[in-house]
């Protein structure tokens, strides 16, 4: 749940923020996802102050391995002694004496993945973490990475019309991890819907945002979406998602689905400008 703008600076409403916090408790959520490059280090400060001492079955998840030194401006750090001190950032920030599930948030390309993994391994022996995850990966790397540590879950770019990590999916199926897609609604681009997404979402008086969650909660049994949001009504809005399951014609008719030339246009230049790095990545 990203409630910082461009994941930098402070939420425009920091009370807003930790209201939404409280109100997707009261509503039953039970994952929230955050990142110590989100603020940097905002999100977690507001998770504290919104629902600590936390309640039970509360799964908070952060992420590490990058440097945020700009809006715009992310550096990859994946050496042991960064990731060290960013995992007892985020325990202190969050108040947690063991984090629940702490993601590799990138990997860098200057520090071998088994020196990183290796790093995530031995904070999972001390207790800091309980389990590991890891981001923005394709099947080579998932691997390599699982050979050093065991894997509770893959955050990688998915939704309706962004599918190339399917195959990292179907692993995590075999393995049993939780797949996490992140740009659920692809940065807002399916919010709108275009002529098959919006007759699905007509037929079943819901709106395009809530049809593409339940696409991808029925895409497979490991998939957990994380739509961020800084509203109270689109917060209320994502979860009712939940409660909707598509037929299989339905599903059917979402098959091949493309964005409306305009929205596609717009988040193919979104996507080149934040994604091209990310994508290589998730290839290798």
């Amino acid at each position: 749940m990203r409630l910082v703008g461009r994941g930098w600076g402070e939420p425009p409403d920091r009370d807003g923020a930790k209201r939404v916090l409280r109100r997707a408790v009261e509503l039953g959520v039970t994952f929230l996802d955050t990142a110590d490059a989100y603020g940097p280090e905002t999100n977690e400060r507001l998770i504290r102050e919104a629902l600590h001492p936390y309640p039970s079955g509360l799964v908070i998840a952060t992420k590490g391995g990058y440097l945020r030194e700009g809006p715009r401006r992310l550096i990859p750090n994946g050496r042991p002694d960064h990731l060290r001190r960013a995992c007892e950032g985020s325990l202190r920030r969050l108040g947690l004496d063991s984090l629940p599930l702490y993601q590799l948030h990138t990997f860098d390309p200057a520090v071998p993945i088994e020196e990183t993994t290796g790093a995530l391994a031995e904070l999972r022996a001390e207790g800091k973490i309980r389990h590991v995850g890891v981001c923005n990966v394709g099947l080579h790397t998932l691997e390599r990475v699982r050979r050093i540590v065991p894997l509770a879950s893959v955050q990688n770019r998915y939704n309706l019309v962004e599918r190339s990590a399917d195959g990292v999916l179907a692993a995590c199926e075999r393995a049993g991890m939780v797949f996490i897609p992140w740009f659920p609604l692809a940065k807002g681009a399916l919010a709108g819907g275009g002529r098959r997404l919006a007759q699905v979402a007509r037929a079943r008086r819901a709106t395009p945002a809530q049809v593409v969650l339940a696409w991808l909660l029925a895409r497979s049994p490991v998939t957990l979406p994380i739509p961020g949001t800084t509203s109270l009504v689109h917060l209320e809005e994502n979860l009712a998602a939940a409660r909707l399951e598509l037929s299989p014609d339905e599903l059917a008719a979402l098959e091949g689905y493309r964005l409306p030339t305009y929205e596609a246009r717009r988040f193919a230049k979104s996507a080149a400008r934040s994604g091209r790095r990310l994508l290589r990545r998730a290839r290798a």
